[in-house]
């Protein structure tokens, strides 16, 4: 391997976010407590999903998850489609670098940024609202693959992605109602059954309900369940990934 190589490309994605952090760290931040404020203050005396816990701790644990998969999506995403559209992506192909090396680059730095930014919502929100953490490694875990399966989406729509209304709409028509109706503001309980069936089909649910186990000890299903649809899930698409990126699809033309 590359190590050399791998850290530099690795060293240049993180400085890519780390240089406008108002914008790729802090602004998510603000955002994300904006809908801790506002979905608490309009429901918290209206919904009760666990007897042992209020609603505005509830959400702390899904907001937080939600920022992490949404900005690992989107550190990947942006960081391809803005070098395809410029032209300087042939200064990262023609390295002697590996797709393996060029995945595992992207993919790192792209976990980094979303679990910077999660941790940043979590601390801000721990200041006003108590939150109980249940068991740390599962925690740990769910934000890692959590974040990995979003990198990895956004290398392929960055890939995909030929212009920047293209990856736009891939995250309007995709990631964003995939996000909002993975349990991030409710439990899947509280649905009709059609609608709990059809969440039990969307990855970013087992993301958010795993995650949210590590701090209630409480979940809508098995977290072990979450943890393998997860591990599966995350396994195919990293497979998917390193076939576009080993045949150069839509990079090497």
């Amino acid at each position: 391997m590359n190590l050399r190589g791998f850290y530099t490309l690795l060293y240049k994605e993180l400085l890519r976010f780390y240089k406008v952090l108002l914008q790729t760290v802090i602004a998510p931040v603000i955002t994300t407590l904006l809908y801790l404020l506002v979905f608490s203050h309009a429901l918290k005396d209206h919904v009760t999903v666990y007897d042992h816990i209020a609603y505005t701790t509830f959400l702390v644990p899904g907001l937080v998850m939600m920022t992490v998969i949404q900005n690992a999506f989107a550190n990947s995403s942006s960081s391809l489609i803005q070098s395809k559209v410029t032209g300087n992506i042939v200064f990262v192909l023609v390295t002697p670098l590996s797709h393996v090396e060029f995945y595992l680059a992207f993919l790192l730095a792209a976990i980094i940024r979303g679990l910077v930014v999660g941790l940043g919502v979590f601390v801000v929100a721990c200041l006003f609202v108590p939150v109980p953490v249940h068991n740390v490694a599962i925690l740990l875990l769910f934000a890692l693959l959590g974040s990995a399966f979003l990198a990895s989406l956004g290398i392929i729509a960055g890939i995909w992605a030929e212009k920047f209304d293209q990856l736009a709409g891939f995250q309007n028509f995709f990631i964003m109602p995939l996000t909002f109706l993975s349990g991030v503001f409710y439990s899947i309980h509280t649905l009709p059954d059609i609608w709990q069936t059809l969440s039990r089909f969307n990855p970013f649910f087992y993301m958010i309900d795993g995650f949210r186990y590590g701090f209630f000890g409480v979940s809508d299903v098995n977290p072990f369940y979450s943890l393998c649809f997860v591990g599966i899930a995350l396994v195919l698409l990293a497979g998917l990934t390193l076939v576009m990126l080993g045949r150069g699809y839509k990079l090497r033309n």
